[in-house]
């Protein structure tokens, strides 16, 4: 007798559990740490059972790196509402890159911290990185084109993206150790750069965050 075809569920089920184990094992122990059969073991289930749903691990890795990837884009998303300006759409989208690093550690170093070995042939890895960067890309377009920030917009994006970035990789670090914390530099930080980009600095808030941090 044939091995029973799996539902479409079964298969979405599995998959989200073996790349949920995924995740947690390269971010403990690096690339060079993800084994289908260490995952089979983490699953609880034979060591053939991955190879039904993946083919290799630089599948399951980008498996892993897409569903990060969705997962903070989705979280950018949630944070844009129709009736906020530019600039509070900007502050918006900090504050929630800053949430899901924290709320999501694993998925946040993974996307960053590791490359996929050949990104080329992963084209959904591809979107999902598309995705998650539009939402700060468009903001500090409408930004720029209604005269809020000067600049191009582009380089403006990359300049919020790293900035933040390099905050929360110091607070995952445990490097925040000198006085002020995540929480406190934050809205300063957002604040600066903002000031630092627009048209009319004079008119930017001290602290766009101001009644809006959690």
């Amino acid at each position: 007798m044939g091995r029973q075809a799996l539902s479409a569920e079964e298969i979405e089920d599995f998959r989200g559990r073996l790349v949920e184990a995924a995740t947690d094992r390269i971010a403990r122990e690096g690339y060079a740490g993800l084994s289908l059969r260490r995952l089979a073991s983490d699953l609880g289930c034979s060591p053939m059972t991955p190879y039904r749903y993946f083919k290799d691990r630089d599948e399951i890795f980008a498996a892993v790196r897409t569903a990060a990837y969705e997962e903070f884009a989705e979280a950018q998303e949630a944070a844009i509402r129709p009736d906020q300006t530019p600039l509070e759409r900007l502050a918006a989208l900090g504050e929630a890159y800053v949430h899901f690093a924290v709320r999501r550690p694993n998925a946040y170093r993974l996307k960053f911290s590791l490359s996929q070995p050949d990104p080329g042939s992963y084209p959904e890895l591809a979107d999902a990185q598309l995705r998650s960067w539009l939402p700060l890309s468009n903001a500090v377009a409408d930004a720029v084109a209604s005269g809020d920030l000067d600049g191009d917009p582009e380089v403006l994006a990359h300049l919020f993206w790293s900035s933040t970035h390099g905050l929360v990789t110091l607070h995952l670090a445990g490097k925040l150790q000198l006085g002020h914390d995540l929480g406190e530099l934050l809205p300063p930080l957002l604040t600066a750069i903002v000031r630092g980009t627009a048209a009319r600095p004079e008119e930017v808030p001290r602290d766009l965050l101001k009644g809006r941090t959690r």
